[in-house]
């Protein structure tokens, strides 16, 4: 069977840990979009890690660990973290690369640093990972494919080629000093020797699989929101974290994909610029920041202070239904055991009428949030592993969300640890 992660919000709601508890069943784990611009953070017997690349079923030694050709790959970032793994005590995990992912190279992340720099404070916001630049030569088509790695005169004819279109623009609009060729090729052919016995066709590789019935998850990064052509453009991301994608970011038939596990986080949080109707400032966003996440809502890439909020509904029906959600898994919930009233926004006001259907970005720009308040369980819930053992409070605050959204809650997560997650039976 297929199944997909993937998030229902601004990102950061939690898919890595579910990615490592649901790998227990899978034979492969897929990354089908995305690079090292946001990361996964996973605790677990070998310890705390943040995976920024590597697909999360690297810690269950018989995965299949594989990198699709819709990622942006940064091998340098790959390796790194492949070998950060080993050396923490991690068994070497099996990873296999897409001979048609395209590579993120020195100028991507050189050219998000200078647009970011140039932009000042009407920037996106970026992780200056080269993410957009990358995307936007795979669009051109000067991009560089793993495939053309092993091929001198293949690879020196595109470095030239992208390296003469490069120049220009560094040395006029930026003021920067040109690209040098040699170093860029010197660069990509040091990764031959350790990337060759890795890469394979994926797309075959997995429609096989397929075929012969294994169990496959695929790995989203960032949520519903990021997405460029449905999310909050023009703060989005430049691939698609829709559970749909994975068809074209993994080259497996639409078909296949049979349950699509949406994590929505108990409350919100969000890196970057861009509408979010829902946060909060002050304290009291300060509070929830520090109790947040496994250490606080702090970005696992960029260490940045996420942007926080309560829960929106509005902004989380709508990312459901993108994904095509077949199951929510309910996220952090624990968080939220120092409240005495847990705030979540039911609908927007704008423009004097109230809306339940999340709009285009300038709508969303001038809405407000109007806010339900349900009782808190002051209390720490950590240490149940029963839903049905979960305090009353708790349960009727999942209850109440799982309406608003209109899909069935199935999992809820009570702590950072890979254990710390229950099974629910949905009431609706």
């Amino acid at each position: 069977m297929v199944k997909a992660i993937v998030g229902g919000n601004w990102g950061d709601e939690g898919k890595g840990k579910i990615t490592d508890f649901l790998a227990e069943d899978a034979d492969i784990v897929v990354r089908f979009q995305g690079g090292a611009n946001a990361g996964h953070t996973i605790i677990n017997e070998y310890g705390r890690f943040a995976l920024h690349i590597l697909p999360s079923g690297v810690f269950r030694q018989k995965v299949a660990n594989v990198i699709a050709q819709g990622v942006a790959l940064d091998l340098g970032k790959l390796l790194s973290e492949y070998d950060a793994l080993v050396t923490n005590g991690v068994p070497a995990p099996q990873l296999y690369v897409s001979d048609r992912a395209q590579l993120v190279l020195p100028y991507h992340v050189l050219f998000d640093e200078l647009e970011e720099t140039r932009l000042g404070k009407n920037s996106y916001g970026s992780t200056k990972s080269g993410i957009a630049p990358f995307y936007s030569d795979k669009y051109m088509k000067i991009g560089i494919q793993v495939c053309e790695i092993f091929d001198d005169e293949i690879l020196r004819a595109r470095l030239e080629k992208v390296c003469s279109i490069k120049n220009v623009t560094l040395e006029s609009l930026y003021h920067h000093e040109p690209l040098s060729v040699q170093k860029m090729y010197d660069y990509v052919v040091s990764f031959r020797e350790r990337l060759a016995p890795m890469m394979i066709d994926v797309a075959k590789f997995l429609n096989d699989a397929i075929r012969a019935d294994k169990n496959i998850l695929l790995e989203g990064q960032l949520g519903t929101l990021k997405d460029t052509d449905n999310g909050i453009y023009p703060f989005v991301t430049s691939s698609s974290p829709l559970a749909g994608f994975a068809t074209v970011g993994a080259g497996i038939p639409p078909h296949a994909i049979k349950k699509i596990y949406t994590v929505v986080k108990a409350y919100s949080s969000a890196v970057g610029a861009g509408a979010f109707v829902s946060e909060i400032f002050g304290d009291e966003a300060e509070e929830l920041r520090k109790r947040g996440g496994d250490k606080g809502e702090y970005g696992a890439t960029t260490g940045r202070p996420r942007r926080v909020g309560y829960l929106d509904c509005v902004a989380s029906r709508y990312g459901c239904m993108l994904q095509g959600t077949t199951d929510v898994v309910f996220s952090l919930l624990d968080v939220l055991g120092y409240l005495d009233e847990i705030p979540v926004v039911t609908s927007y006001l704008c423009d004097g009428r109230e809306i339940t259907d999340f709009p285009t970005t300038p709508t969303l720009n001038k809405c407000q949030p109007v806010v339900t308040r349900l009782k808190g369980w002051k209390s720490d819930i950590r240490e149940i592993r029963r839903y049905e053992d979960l305090p009353q409070e708790a349960r009727d605050y999942v209850d109440f969300v799982e309406r608003q959204l209109g899909y069935p809650i199935t999992l809820v997560s009570n702590g950072p640890g890979r254990d710390y997650i229950l099974r629910r039976t949905p009431k609706i």
